[in-house]
C-alpha cells in the first residue's frame, strides 16, 4: 500500500551555464540547484539538470537529485530522477525515486513525485511511495 505525502520546496541556490550554443539552435546548459524541503519530506537536496532551451523561451530537462533529511518517520538520503519541461512560464516535473538509492532508514524506497508551477518563493510536491 503506498503513502501520499506533500511537501514545500525553496529553491536556495541556482548556478546555471551554457556548455554548448550553436548560432540559430537551442542552447544547452548544466545547472546545479540546492533546495530545502519541509512538511513530509524534510530536508536538504543538491540537484543537477541538463536543459535544452528554445528560442521561444520553452525548455525540457533531466535531472538527478539526492535528499538527504527524512520522508515520513524515516530518516536517511535517497535519489530522484527528474523529467521535466517548461512551457509558458510553468515547469512541469515528475520525479521518480532510483532504485537502490534509498540509504540508512529510507532503504528500498520506491514512488514518483510531481509538481507543477510558474517562478515561485515556494512549490508544492506531491510524492506517493512505499517500501520494498
Amino acid at each position: 500500500m503506498s503513502t501520499n505525502a506533500t511537501a514545500t520546496f525553496r529553491v536556495t541556490g541556482w548556478d546555471e551555464k551554457p556548455y554548448d550554443e550553436i548560432e540559430g539552435g537551442p542552447k544547452l546548459t548544466r545547472a546545479t540547484v540546492t533546495k530545502v524541503f519541509s512538511g513530509d519530506i524534510e530536508g536538504d537536496a543538491t540537484v543537477e539538470y541538463l536543459m535544452i532551451h528554445r528560442g521561444d523561451g520553452s525548455a525540457d530537462f533531466v535531472g538527478v537529485e539526492r535528499i538527504v533529511g527524512r520522508v515520513g518517520d524515516r530518516s536517511g538520503s535517497f535519489v530522484f530522477k527528474h523529467e521535466g519541461s517548461f512551457v509558458d512560464g510553468v515547469a512541469k516535473t515528475t520525479c521518480t525515486v532510483v532504485p537502490g538509492s534509498g540509504a540508512g532508514d529510507l532503504e528500498g524506497l520506491r514512488g514518483q513525485g510531481r509538481f507543477e508551477s510558474g517562478h515561485a518563493e515556494e512549490y508544492s510536491f506531491a510524492f506517493e511511495y512505499t517500501f520494498e
